[in-house]
C-alpha cells in the first residue's frame, strides 16, 4: 500500500497520524522475501505514479486515486535492485543499488511505456540509492551496504554529468 499524507497551504504537513492509505490492487503482486515497492515518482503528465519492485525489477504505474496498478511496458528491460527514482521531463532514471548502476528510461507521457536509453555507472558509486539532480548533473549518495558501519566510516555522494 501507499501512504497518502493531505498537504496543507504552502505544503504544511498534516498533524501526526494524518494520513490516509491506498491499497494497491492490479498487476502488482507482493513477491517474496526482500524490497518490493521502491521509489515513486509522478508520470510526465502528473496524472498518476511511477513506482519500482526491487526484487522483480518491475515499473508499475499507479493511479493514485484507485490504487489499481499496471505494469510499465519497458521491453527486454528489468530494473532489479531499483531503488531511488528521479523524473527530468520524460526521461525517467532508476537507481539500481547493488548494480551501481543507473538505468535511463525514456517514457511515454502517460508513463505506461518507455524505451530503453541506456545505463549510467561510475567507478566512485559504492551502491547508490537514490538520486537528486542539479546544474545538469546526477548526485548519487552512497549507501556502502557491504561495509561494517563504524562511527568514522566514510560515506560519499557522486557527481555525473547527465548532459
Amino acid at each position: 500500500m501507499l501512504y497518502r499524507l493531505p498537504l496543507g497551504r504552502g505544503g504544511k504537513l498534516p498533524p501526526a497520524g494524518g494520513f490516509t492509505t491506498l491499497p494497491l490492487t492490479g498487476d502488482f503482486q507482493q513477491s517474496g522475501t526482500g524490497v518490493n515497492l521502491n521509489g515513486i515518482v509522478p508520470t510526465p503528465d502528473g496524472r498518476a505514479l511511477i513506482v519500482v519492485q526491487s526484487n522483480t525489477g518491475t515499473l508499475f504505474r499507479v493511479d493514485p486515486a484507485t490504487g489499481v496498478t499496471t505494469t510499465v511496458d519497458v521491453p527486454g528491460t528489468t530494473f532489479v535492485n531499483g531503488d531511488g527514482l528521479l523524473l527530468l521531463g520524460r526521461t525517467l532514471y532508476v537507481v539500481q543499488n547493488r548494480l551501481n548502476q543507473v538505468a535511463v528510461v525514456e517514457l511515454n507521457r502517460a508513463g505506461t511505456a518507455g524505451a530503453p536509453r541506456g545505463v549510467v555507472t561510475d567507478p566512485g558509486f559504492d551502491v547508490p540509492t537514490t538520486v537528486a539532480a542539479a546544474l545538469g548533473r546526477l548526485y548519487l549518495p552512497n549507501a556502502r551496504f557491504s561495509t561494517p558501519p563504524t562511527p568514522t566510516t566514510p560515506y560519499t555522494a557522486v557527481a555525473v554529468d547527465v548532459r
